[in-house]
């Protein structure tokens, strides 16, 4: 018989490791579990806090407005390009780790879910750090900030705010953005790079998708309407017009309604936001 491992143990070893190679490798190992399901739910202690997760040394992060601007058409700005792309899935593969970890008491499947979005962000990771080795480079030797990090630490006190906010607003953002930057790579002819985005686009509908389903099971829970409330938390935490255009197709296979989208783009700073 399997013996079963405690995932919230397992998710500390991940989150507070600073090493990029345990990291990758306690996720492999949650991939080889989770086929057959063989975690434990015990609560052996409270989560550490969000503002402790460990990270590598390199890359150095700095403020936004001190990294480089470099346009995709030469070779450094490509690689810029591949390594902001490689610290955002990084950072994912914390993010969902965090998820499974910090909010106990939601249902099994709920922990499922999360552990199968750190597995596929790890592979989308890894896939472009391969990409930066075929430019002579490696993650880790370009600055990088921390927004999105930044942002669990300040949804770390409550499972709603951090699925209105991770998974449905700046995943969801990143649906926005991917087919832009795939048009400019085909222009490019950059196909292997092209296949990658393709790739992590596709997975990341399904990370939207379930969080999704679990901001409405959890609004459900609350007495909540989950329109009402996410608007109402986006106003809380992002700062300035939320910018179109959207990708309504992924959008919508990822569980936003249509009253949703409408409401989206009463956000874009022209016209105010209708709804409570």
């Amino acid at each position: 018989m399997r013996a079963k491992i405690n995932l919230y143990e397992l998710a500390e070893q991940c989150l507070y490791s600073p090493a990029i190679e345990d990291k990758l490798a306690i996720t492999d190992h949650a991939a080889q579990s989770l086929a057959h399901r063989s975690f434990a739910f015990d609560f052996i202690r409270p989560p550490r806090p969000a503002t402790d997760v460990r990270f590598p040394k390199h890359p150095r992060q700095v403020e936004p407005r001190d990294l480089p601007r470099r346009g995709l058409n030469t070779e450094a700005g490509k690689i810029a390009f591949l390594h902001a792309l490689a610290h955002i899935e990084f950072n994912a593969i914390h993010l969902a780790w965090d998820m499974a970890y910090r909010f106990r008491g939601m249902p099994e499947s709920f922990y499922y879910d999360w552990l199968q979005v750190a597995i596929e962000e790890a592979a989308h990771f890894r896939a472009l750090s391969g990409r930066l080795r075929d430019f002579g480079a490696d993650y880790g030797h370009l600055p990088v900030h921390r927004g999105l990090w930044e942002l669990a630490e300040h949804t770390a006190g409550d499972v709603l705010h951090r699925l209105a906010l991770v998974p449905r607003f700046m995943e969801a953002w990143g649906l926005d953005v991917t087919p832009g930057m795939i048009a400019k790579l085909e222009q490019l002819g950059d196909t292997a790079s092209v296949e990658i985005l393709r790739m992590i686009l596709r997975e990341e509908i399904g990370h939207v998708a379930f969080g999704t389903r679990w901001f409405h099971y959890v609004c459900e829970r609350r007495g909540l309407d989950p329109e009402d409330e996410y608007f109402a938390l986006v106003r809380r935490y992002i700062r300035g017009p939320v910018r179109g255009p959207f990708n309504e197709e992924a959008r919508r296979r990822a569980g936003f309604s249509g009253e949703e989208m409408e409401r989206l783009g009463r956000l874009d700073g022209t016209e105010p936001d209708g709804g409570a």
